[in-house]
């Protein structure tokens, strides 16, 4: 490892960056590199704009993830060789607010009903039902489980903030029943591959989408619309959106307030003015 990579390393561990961070600030620097074929201490300011122009005009990559690059390696520049100067007048892209994707109660059923696997049912059924990120979810352990106060720690979430969510009867029976078949050691769901690892994100998003084709589901489905679809059942279950908030772990009460465009009460709970017009056709009496 080169000195400059393991400084870069080392900043970011001061900063208490989340190890997901830490690797896409990495690879935003590797690339860099990579792009020029030098050493990124030795570019030039025009040199990294060049790069960042490429991944919009040819990689077209999406501007949340220019994004990442730009703060990745603003990180690099301003922090690790103390050159702030170099990203100064590189501004973020703007980014839209898409509605999220989320489904119905059935389609809810629909696709945990297709999971045969104790251990993939158990990591679904706990991301609706506790509406935690999946990164939260993968580094889970046996003991976040408080069944005394039904409640589930979630340790380090985003921000580096840890919150409680609820545990319900059933999803406890659930997992008690995965516990006893599976007996996990530290992590309560487990890499495939080594038990002392926790199941890896990329592995959780392929079998959620192969779940939603089994199931039949049309709409695009990662774990994350599974926690659009526990904000939005909530809501249209009469839930103060302060709680809401609170349980997803939101900084902004205005992030959270998304889930009023897409909750189907709120759009029920207002009548369109068409159903009160009189239309006549051609003139005459309406049939």
């Amino acid at each position: 490892m080169s000195p400059l990579r393991q400084r870069l390393l080392d900043d970011l561990r001061l900063r208490n960056l989340s190890l997901s961070t830490q690797e896409l600030y990495v690879r935003a620097v590797e690339q860099l590199s990579r792009f020029h074929r030098l050493s990124p201490d030795r570019l030039t300011r025009e040199q990294v704009r060049q790069f960042l122009v490429h991944l919009v005009t040819v990689e077209r990559v999406s501007p949340s993830t220019f994004n990442v690059y730009r703060c990745g390696l603003q990180f690099f520049y301003r922090t690790t060789l103390g050159r702030d100067w170099v990203l100064r007048d590189i501004v973020c892209a703007k980014v839209g607010k898409p509605l999220p994707v989320v489904l119905s109660r059935d389609e809810v059923a629909k696709f945990l009903g297709v999971i045969r696997n104790p251990k993939y049912r158990a990591f679904f059924s706990t991301a609706y039902a506790t509406g935690m990120r999946v990164s939260e979810l993968t580094h889970l352990r046996a003991g976040d489980i408080d069944s005394t106060r039904m409640a589930i720690r979630v340790r380090e979430g985003k921000g580096r903030k840890d919150r409680e969510v609820m545990l319900s009867p059933k999803l406890l029976a659930e997992l008690r029943a995965y516990w006893r078949l599976v007996k996990p050691k530290t992590w309560l769901f487990p890499s495939v591959h080594d038990s002392e690892q926790p199941m890896d994100r990329r592995l959780a998003l392929n079998a959620c989408r192969q779940f939603a084709r089994r199931a039949g589901l049309s709409k695009r489905v990662t774990p994350h619309t599974l926690r659009h679809t526990f904000a939005t059942h909530l809501l249209e279950a009469g839930t103060n959106i302060r709680t809401i908030q609170v349980l997803l772990g939101h900084r902004s009460l205005r992030t959270t307030a998304l889930y009023t465009f897409v909750s189907r009460e709120q759009l029920l709970a207002a009548t369109s003015p068409f159903e009160s017009l009189e239309i006549v056709v051609g003139g005459g009496t309406p049939s």
